[in-house]
């Protein structure tokens, strides 16, 4: 059996191979960081880390100066008593699940994950199984099944064409990193101008250096707004920068956007229910596929539901509480 811990708000470590899963804070460890999501980077920007090669270059846009060993997807990395090899995540660019293999059996780690996967990230693939699986499960109720992607760009599309036509600003309302850009990615062939929130320019730059397609994108600039899309996260809703759009309308784009209670809360016009997570029904599948011997269930504040549809299809599983999301 591989002993696993708990480090920090979100990571763990196998203490036996000296590996960390986005923690970091013990000198020896070769610590891998799954994506960019500062939920999942240590707070030290200093330390040594394994990542995907965007990772690196999205982690330096947020101040990350320590030293990135880049490993690309499927390759496998030796270390003393362990294989580990990256295995791309779909869940935003760069984002990787960790998969361990020792002598005392495999460990895949998921960080977050989404199947199928982002059009704006390096795609999802998995190991054929793995004999301890932890996995997020952020959208952990059977409530939560979504809709197809292309269906939601529709949505997207059409709520910011409707607007322009009318006058209006469309404003969207999402995490500067990974929703923004899908989000402008969907936006692409439908505007023809796009205005982001500053702090989510330099991402952007990096998305737009590994090849994906963003559309005509600049920085906010209530000046230039007129005819523009905006891009900007929820924490500006009621701020002065929304405040002097006269005419806008916003839509809210996120999976909890399929919760009613958060339309009363953001009086928005339009909630989009576009995830950077495997939905319920995408997680247990994926469990299926794994048929670990455990499941270690994070990123959630009740795992009961999850362990009782896996007991159902004969799955093992405990819950390994960490705090909520913050990206979403």
């Amino acid at each position: 059996m591989i002993y696993i811990e708990k480090s920090g708000w979100q990571g763990f470590r196998l203490p036996d191979y000296r590996v960390a899963l986005d923690a970091g804070g013990h000198p020896n460890d070769h610590v891998f960081i799954t994506h960019a999501h500062a939920d999942h980077v240590p707070r030290d920007r200093k330390l040594t880390v394994h990542c995907s090669a965007a990772t690196a270059a999205l982690m330096r846009v947020r101040g990350f100066t320590g030293e990135a060993r880049v490993h690309d997807f499927l390759q496998p990395v030796d270390l003393p008593g362990c294989r580990v090899t990256l295995y791309p995540a779909g869940h935003i660019l760069g984002s990787a699940m960790v998969f361990v293999e020792t002598d005392q059996g495999s460990l895949l780690y998921t960080g977050d994950f989404r199947t199928p996967p982002s059009p704006t990230t390096e795609g999802f693939e998995e190991p054929a199984g793995a004999d301890y699986l932890i996995t997020e499960a952020t959208f952990s109720l059977p409530v939560y099944r979504w809709k197809p992607q292309e269906e939601l760009f529709q949505m997207i599309r059409e709520f910011a064409t409707d607007a322009l036509a009318d006058g209006d600003t469309p404003v969207f309302l999402c995490y500067n990193l990974g929703k923004a850009q899908e989000v402008m990615h969907a936006l692409a062939p439908a505007v023809d101008r796009i205005q982001i929130h500053g702090a989510g320019y330099g991402l952007c730059q990096v998305y737009t250096e590994f090849g994906y397609d963003l559309g005509n994108y600049e920085t906010y600039n209530r000046d230039t707004l007129e005819g523009s899309a905006l891009i900007t996260p929820g924490s500006t809703l009621d701020s002065a920068m929304l405040g002097s759009i006269r005419r806008k309308r916003v839509a809210y784009c996120s999976g909890w956007a399929s919760n009613d209670a958060r339309r009363v809360q953001l009086n928005a016009d339009a909630m989009i229910p576009l995830s950077d997570h495997a939905d319920f029904f995408e997680l247990i599948d994926f469990c299926k596929r794994m048929q670990p011997r455990h499941v270690y269930i994070t990123h959630t504040p009740n795992p009961d539901v999850v362990s009782h549809y896996l007991s159902k299809e004969g799955i093992s599983s405990s819950g390994m509480i960490t705090e909520g999301k913050a990206d979403e």
